[in-house]
C-alpha cells in the first residue's frame, strides 16, 4: 500500500486531491469532464491491477471539478473478479494516504424495492454486506481503526447536500438501502424476495468494500446507485446494465457537480 500511495503522489507532485469519485460500470464519463486531467494508468501504480469487466477503465484521474480538487477511480476491483478484500480496498487507502477528506462511490445496481424503475437514481442512506468478506481483516494497518462505528457509513451532511442538489436541477433522486453480495451471477427471485424483506432497495456487487475502508480511515461517503434492472429480470445481460447505466449518467453526473459546489 504504501508503494502504490508514493507512485501515486509522486505523479500528483504538489497536487492533492479533497475529493475521490469511484465511478461504477458504465459511469466513467465524470472522469472526462475534469478539468486539466492527470492520468495515470493502473499499470504504472504498484499492486493494482487491470479492470476485468466491461464499462471500467483502468486509470486514476486527478484534476478539478466545480473548482474542487478531486481523483477520480475509473474502474475498480471487484470480489468476483477473484480479487482479496485488501485489492478491492486499496484504491481507498492510496486516497486516505492522499489526504483526501471525502469519498463519493458509484455504482451500477439492481432494483429490489419494487416502485423502483431502471433509470432511477438512488442515493445510498445506509448498506448491508452480504459479500462474507470485509477489507479490515489481518493486522490493523497504520492510521486505521480495529473496530470502526459504522453508524452511519454514508454521511448525513453530505445526503442533505445530494438532495438540495437534486432539487435544484430537477433531478429525480430516491433514497435507500443497498446490498451487497459477492457475485458474479445475479440473484436468484427467491434471493430477490429475502433481500427486500431483509431491508434492502438495491443490489449490487462492489461499494462495500470501499466504504468500510473509508469510514475505518475516518473519510466521510457519499454513495449513489443507477438503478439498471429490475433483480432477477428475465433476459438480463451485462450490456443492458451498461446502455441504461449510460442514460442515467448525465443526472448523477449534475448531482454530483452540485454536491461539490456545497462542500
Amino acid at each position: 500500500m504504501q508503494e502504490s500511495t508514493a507512485a501515486v503522489a509522486n505523479r500528483l507532485g504538489s497536487f492533492r486531491p479533497r475529493v475521490a469519485i469511484v465511478l461504477g460500470s458504465g459511469l466513467g464519463f465524470l472522469a472526462e469532464e475534469i478539468d486539466h486531467p492527470l492520468r495515470i494508468p493502473y499499470a504504472e501504480i504498484p499492486g493494482f491491477p487491470e479492470p476485468g469487466v466491461a464499462g471500467h477503465n483502468g486509470e486514476l484521474v486527478a484534476g478539478t471539478l466545480e473548482g474542487v480538487r478531486v481523483i477520480a477511480q475509473s474502474g475498480r476491483f471487484h470480489l468476483y473478479e477473484g480479487h482479496a478484500p485488501a485489492v478491492a480496498a486499496l484504491p481507498t487507502r492510496v486516497f486516505a494516504g492522499l489526504g483526501v477528506e471525502i469519498l463519493i462511490v458509484t455504482n451500477a445496481a439492481g432494483a429490489l424495492r419494487r416502485t423502483f424503475q431502471a433509470g432511477t437514481l438512488m442515493l445510498i442512506a445506509d448498506h448491508i454486506n452480504l459479500m462474507w468478506r470485509n477489507p479490515l481483516t489481518g493486522p490493523v494497518r497504520a492510521g486505521e481503526q480495529r473496530f470502526p462505528l459504522l453508524h452511519e457509513p454514508y454521511d448525513a451532511t453530505l445526503r442533505a447536500h445530494a438532495r438540495a442538489a437534486a432539487r435544484e436541477a430537477g433531478v429525480p433522486l430516491e433514497e435507500g438501502v443497498y446490498v451487497g453480495l459477492l457475485g458474479p451471477s445475479y440473484e436468484t427471485p427467491a434471493e430477490v424476495r429475502m433481500l427486500e424483506r431483509w431491508g434492502g432497495d438495491a443490489v449490487g456487487m462492489s461499494t462495500v468494500p470501499e466504504v468500510i475502508v473509508a469510514r475505518s480511515r475516518g473519510i466521510r461517503c457519499l454513495g449513489f446507485s443507477s438503478i439498471t434492472n429490475a433483480a432477477a429480470g428475465a433476459g438480463l445481460s451485462h450490456d443492458e446494465v451498461l446502455t441504461v447505466g449510460a442514460k442515467v449518467a448525465t443526472s448523477l453526473g449534475t448531482v454530483i457537480r452540485g454536491v461539490l459546489r456545497r462542500v
